[in-house]
């Protein structure tokens, strides 16, 4: 399977919208969720970009300066390169170039980092502090729990290991007040619940610095 399809399939989905377009379609996801479930989890500004001939539509390169590893020692310690459609219709993401810090998420393919709207990207200026927190080490602790997503009442959780996410249920809607400022965590028990706090809940981990 080449690359870009592997994104389409893997990320998201491409549809025809109301006036016959096609549109890239996602479901939400919790940060938490979005950093456990990537390869790659950075934050870094774009220098440069490039469209390559790649795909049906071709394939944006973006040339970034990495500012800071959060996950993905192993697969790629350093990233040069992330690589998108240049369709937003196939999810492609943009982005722009010597204006902002980022945070990016992403999955590895042949050795690249592939990213696109169905990943958790964010101005990094745009975080809550509790986000940061998590990128820092709280959505690390729970990548063992489960995070349920609540569409409609009633709905609850089914076993130890679940948080249940409402930020859908909200008249705000997403992205929620559980997504800006909470981590579901394992504590004592075995169980799994969302945690919020100024120190981290567990004292072996109580000097981590923030990011």
């Amino acid at each position: 399977m080449a690359p870009w399809l592997g994104l389409v399939v893997l990320l998201g989905s491409w549809s025809l919208g109301p006036w016959g377009a096609e549109a890239c379609t996602c479901s939400p996801s919790h940060p938490q969720d979005a950093f456990c479930n990537s390869d790659i989890v950075i934050r870094a500004k774009v220098v440069g970009k490039k469209l390559v001939k790649e795909g049906p539509f071709g394939t944006m390169v973006y040339t970034i300066k990495q500012m800071k590893m959060y996950r993905g020692f192993t697969k790629m310690p350093h990233v040069q390169y992330i690589y998108t459609e240049a369709s937003e219709s196939l999810c492609g993401l943009k982005l722009e170039v010597n204006k902002y810090q980022y945070l990016l998420t992403g999955r590895v393919y042949d050795g690249k980092m592939y990213t696109g709207l169905c990943n958790f990207v964010e101005r990094w200026d745009q975080l809550t502090l509790s986000q940061r927190k998590g990128l820092n080490y709280r959505y690390h602790l729970g990548c063992n729990c489960k995070i349920k997503s609540c569409y409609y009442l009633p709905c609850f959780v089914t076993s130890k290991n679940e948080c249940l996410w409402t930020d859908m249920l909200s008249n705000f809607g997403y992205p929620g007040y559980q997504s800006k400022h909470y981590a579901c965590i394992r504590q004592k028990g075995g169980y799994c619940s969302w945690y919020r706090g100024w120190a981290p809940p567990d004292k072996s981990i109580i000097n981590a610095t923030d990011p």
